[in-house]
């Protein structure tokens, strides 16, 4: 009965090792679950970022904010967040520093300042986030992505400043993110490189 007793142990030995791998599975589904569906509470992508003061946006400022994947553009006295993404495939789409415009570097689409589409394949404006002023923070709720406006609403001009960036008039601008940062997240990645 000795290798009787050792065949039940061996058994049951088993038995609650894959009971407890099943319970540990469970467990981190549950948790991984958690973690992607949770709301970030700020400063990071998915959640609200403090993108500075008023004050930081005179007309005309295009801002880039790396860790919430948008831009801070200052247009006839209003903010815009605008989401880095073009619409049309998801590239990271840089402001051409001689255009004063968005210039998608993969497919050619052009946003002005607003974001409105100007041209190229891309099926509307590029996407936005609520911007809200709280006193004199600039605060941008990147938790919900606001769908940009369609073909054929401009209610800005589109004329480039200069040349394009993306050599179609012989001259090539240099791709730019805003300038300077000010703030530590908000730090520029290559115009061709990914969000």
């Amino acid at each position: 009965m000795g290798e009787d007793e050792e065949l039940v142990d061996r058994r049951r030995f088993l038995n609650w090792t894959w009971k407890a791998l099943g319970a540990g599975l469970v467990v981190e589904a549950g948790w991984t679950t958690y973690d992607i569906l949770a709301p970030r509470p700020t400063g990071a992508f998915g959640g609200v970022v403090d993108a500075g003061t008023v004050d930081q946006f005179p007309e005309g400022t295009v801002r880039y904010f790396l860790a919430g994947r948008f831009y801070v553009t200052s247009v006839e006295g209003t903010l815009h967040a605008l989401y880095q993404k073009c619409p049309h495939l998801g590239c990271r789409v840089p402001v051409c520093d001689s255009s004063k415009l968005f210039e998608c570097p993969c497919h050619g689409s052009v946003f002005n300042q607003k974001g409105e589409y100007l041209k190229g394949p891309a099926p509307r404006g590029m996407d936005q986030f609520h911007i809200r002023v709280e006193g004199e923070k600039v605060l941008v709720d990147t938790g919900t992505v606001v769908e940009g406006p369609a073909r054929g609403i401009l209610t800005i001009s589109g004329a480039p400043a200069g040349p394009s960036c993306l050599g179609e008039t012989g001259e090539t601008g240099h791709m730019e993110q805003g300038g300077m940062p000010d703030h530590p997240d908000e730090m520029s990645p290559s115009p061709g490189e990914a969000p």
